[in-house]
Parts: C-alpha cells; structure tokens; sequence
C-alpha cells in the first residue's frame, strides 16, 4: 500500500503544471508605417519585432537593415504580405494605402502621431501591441522626470519670446501653436510666432510673417534657409538681422513626435536662455 501511494505521489509530480509557471506568448510581428512609432517600439524593447519599416527612419540606426515597406505617399501592399506582420500600425492619414491589407485579414491599427499628448498615448498603445507594457510604462516615466528636470531650467521671461518655426520656404511653411512643435514650444517658455492656425501645419503668407515679426526663427537643415535671407520677407526680419536663427543638428528631435523629444525639448530651452 505505501509503495502504491508513493508511486501516485510521484506520477502527480511529474504530470503537474508548476504554480509559477508561465508560457510566453507569442510575439507579434509589427510593420510601423511611421517613424515615430518605430522609435516607439525601439524605446519599449521591441526592436526585434520590427520586420517593415517605412522612409525616414535613417536617424535611427537600430533599423537600417530592416525592409522598407512604405514612404509617405504610398505602401508596397506586396512587400507587407510578403513579410508575414501580424499588425501593422499607421496613422489615419494612411488608410487610404491599408484597404488592401485589410481585405487580407491583416490587423491594422491606426494611432494619432500630432500632439504632445500622442506621444504617450501611443508608447502606452505599441506597449499593449507589442507585449511590452511594463516596458512602455517605465519610458513614459522616464520621459516625464526628464521633461520635469529641463523645465526647471527654463528663463522665466515676463514676455514669452516668439519662435517661427520654417519646414519649407518655398512657399512658406510652418508649425501653428496647436501642434506638436507648437507645444514643445510652450514646454520651452516660448510662444509660437505663428499662432492658432486652421492647420497645425500649415503655409504661411510673407506678410503674415513681417508682421509677426518673431523674436527668433527654428529651423531644420534640410530647410537652407539661409539660402533666402536676401530676399523678402526675410531680409526685413529682426530675427534674421540680429542673427536669431537656430538651425536644429538633429531635425528629428524636434519634428517627431516621439521619446527623442526630450533632446528638441532641452535644444529650445538653450535656444530661449540666449534671447536678450
């Protein structure tokens, strides 16, 4: 009889599942249409999940060798099946492109990437996607002690200086004070030159900008602004005669709405600490 509960003892034993145990899910393969959210899901640990890409990720090295599926105009619908993702996330804008994947039972999902707020918001979301919450959760924690710790270095000014913003200067175009770049702004203790516009990006007149007459003008390289200053409107502007133009090394810091913000953040601080 001992002998016999002893044998069932051990036969349980061994056909047991142990308490702690747990299977690991699958992870998703994840094409990331834009760039920020492929600088979401680097940050969040998901690197390696990432199997298409689209243009304009060359800042970030990690994927260079990952296949480009995508640039702003259109998606290679082919080259997306061919990769066998189990999501594919983009912004609404790209719907257009998606329809096909659709019709093919491939999970879409469409995130904002416009403001301060959708940073967050999509870290939290590519987290969930990705399998990586608590990893998500702890960068959006991070983020807010560093943006915490920049502010404490902002001038206090009792006017708040105007920055222009130049994407493109033929014609015109900038970022509106309801943007992403328009908050980093504010974050900085500036004030948008440009004003609530009916676009957070939008073109601008020349007469608008002589009248607005900013305290100083941001801009990325591949913008050459200096390729305009003998010209009009720019030539008439005290931000350019008092040589108030700062040109950003890393574009993308302060133009994706991503975790590098923090690096555009503390550039616009250092820029608004040098206005008399």
């Amino acid at each position: 009889m001992r002998f016999t509960l002893v044998l069932l003892f051990a036969l349980v034993a061994c056909t047991a599942t142990p308490l702690h145990h747990t299977v690991e899910p699958p992870q998703r393969r994840i094409v990331a249409l834009m760039p920020s959210f492929v600088e979401d899901l680097v940050a969040v640990g998901a690197l390696h999940q990432i199997v298409g890409i689209s243009t304009g990720n060359e800042s970030i090295a990690a994927v260079r060798r990952v296949p480009i599926v995508a640039d702003y105009a259109s998606v290679d619908v082919e080259r997306v099946v061919a990769l066998k993702p189990d999501v594919v996330v983009a912004i609404p804008a790209q719907m257009r492109f998606l329809q096909p994947l659709r019709r093919l039972q491939i999970d879409v999902q469409l995130l904002p990437d416009e403001t301060y707020g959708d940073i967050f918001t999509d870290l939290r979301r590519l987290g969930e996607i990705s399998g990586h919450e608590r990893r998500a959760a702890l960068e959006i924690a991070r983020l807010d002690r560093t943006t915490v710790a920049l502010r404490s270095h902002e001038r206090h000014f009792s006017r708040p200086p105007s920055i222009f913003v130049v994407l493109g200067i033929q014609p015109i175009w900038t970022a509106a004070s309801q943007s992403y770049i328009g908050s980093l702004i504010a974050l900085a203790g500036g004030r948008d030159a440009a004003g609530h516009l009916a676009s957070a990006y939008s073109e601008y007149s020349a007469e608008a900008l002589l009248r607005a007459q900013p305290d100083a003008i941001v801009t990325d390289p591949s913008v050459r602004i200096a390729s305009v200053f003998h010209r009009e409107p720019w030539r008439s502007l005290r931000a350019v005669r008092m040589h108030h133009v700062y040109v950003i090394p890393d574009a993308s810091s302060l133009e994706r709405p991503g975790p590098s913000y923090v690096k555009g953040l503390a550039w616009l601080i250092a820029v608004l600490r040098r206005q008399p």
